[in-house]
């Protein structure tokens, strides 16, 4: 047996001892009767949404969490700037402010009007999503402007010098990007949007790593997030028509259709312009969403079967446990493809929309 195979084991070994395993099933029972049931679905939504903490782990009665500062403006109680603890984990108010609990507010900071209705003041706080993208932008910045510093240093005489390590490893990615994705689809002005098409690559594949990370400062659901996947697709539908040609707005409004087809052409153009984007917005939202669900759900099948006696917990939670770890793994890959795939699909809509006037007849 090879000794990677041997670490395998071991390591599976410590993550089932890791789990209370009860002596027989009859304690068991009568503990899972005593005890309160436990939530999965809560705990995969709590997982899921963003928080104005960010929750580190549960030992018995105490939450360890990171309390994020709450920037929140009312026009009956001004500008307040606090920390999240004050709110004690979602159980008390403060300054009339407080996390809903229930209704369309739910998980949101709220206050009471004068006539006792919930409504929301303006919202600035720093949760936990825009807290892991702070991180995720500094090491983008961090990463490009280490590589660029290389090149600077490297090659100032002019003779191109192979990279090795880090700058190597970023390079295959950034050329196979520029290479077999931006260059085609766009075609000779990629240059125009090969710094904006690479920031959007990276800054998708780390948000995506850091959210497969289990502890601070990672395990946010970023990319996750339809706000965040919204802003980027608004990103790639501002690049598709500002920068469009005139061939591009022609073949919207005029299209090369017969006359009596345009009057239904065009709207179908129109709303093609914004379907693109939207494609965009609900393919990463809904794919990484559908990974960090899977990966819970199958770590709640531990606390589902807790009360089904020994042999079924004890199988159960090895199935699981084996069952996570492929997750993840798989989560690594559809990182990187979530994040390629975006790339690639708006280098597509803005090579469209850099289209040349079609020339029937050719002087030779």
């Amino acid at each position: 047996m090879s000794n990677n195979r041997i670490k395998y084991i071991a390591l599976l070994c410590l993550l089932l001892a890791g789990f209370p395993f009860p002596a027989n099933a009859e304690d068991h029972s009568k503990a899972a009767g005593t005890e309160e049931k436990v939530d999965i679905a809560g705990m995969i939504m709590d997982h899921l949404l963003d928080s104005y903490e960010w929750h580190i782990a549960t030992a018995g009665e105490t939450h360890i969490s990171i309390p994020l500062p709450v920037i929140v403006y009312s026009e009956t109680g001004g500008l307040n700037v606090f920390m999240s603890s004050e709110f004690h984990h979602g159980h008390e108010a403060h300054n009339g402010f407080y996390i809903a609990t229930g209704g369309g507010y739910k998980g949101k900071i709220v206050e009471k009007n004068a006539a006792g209705e919930e409504v929301r003041p303006w919202d600035f706080s720093i949760t936990k999503n825009t807290l892991s993208l702070i991180f995720s932008c500094i090491i983008l910045v961090i990463t490009v402007l280490s590589v660029a510093g290389w090149y600077r240093k490297n090659n100032k005489s002019g003779q191109y010098k192979a990279p090795k390590g880090f700058v190597g490893f970023a390079e295959m990615f950034i050329m196979s990007v520029v290479d077999d994705v931006i260059k085609p689809c766009i075609g000779r002005n990629y240059r125009k949007f090969t710094p904006y098409l690479l920031t959007a690559f990276f800054f998708i594949f780390i948000n995506n790593l850091m959210g497969l990370i289990p502890v601070f400062p990672g395990g946010a659901n970023v990319t996750g997030n339809i706000a965040i996947t919204f802003v980027l697709a608004m990103f790639t539908l501002f690049a598709v028509n500002l920068f469009g040609t005139k061939e591009y707005w022609k073949e919207i409004f005029n299209p090369h259709t017969p006359g009596w087809l345009k009057p239904l052409m065009i709207p179908i153009e129109i709303l093609g312009m914004f379907t693109k984007p939207f494609a965009l917005m609900i393919r990463r939202f809904a794919n990484i969403l559908a990974g960090h669900s899977i990966v819970l759900g199958l770590m709640g099948l531990i606390f589902a079967t807790a009360a089904l006696g020994t042999v079924m917990f004890t199988s159960m939670t090895f199935v699981s446990v084996v069952m996570t770890i492929f997750m993840d793994v798989l989560e690594l890959l559809v990182a990187y493809i979530q994040a390629y795939v975006f790339t690639m699909m708006s280098a597509v809509f803005i090579g469209l929309a850099q289209a040349e006037p079609h020339h029937v007849e050719e002087k030779h």
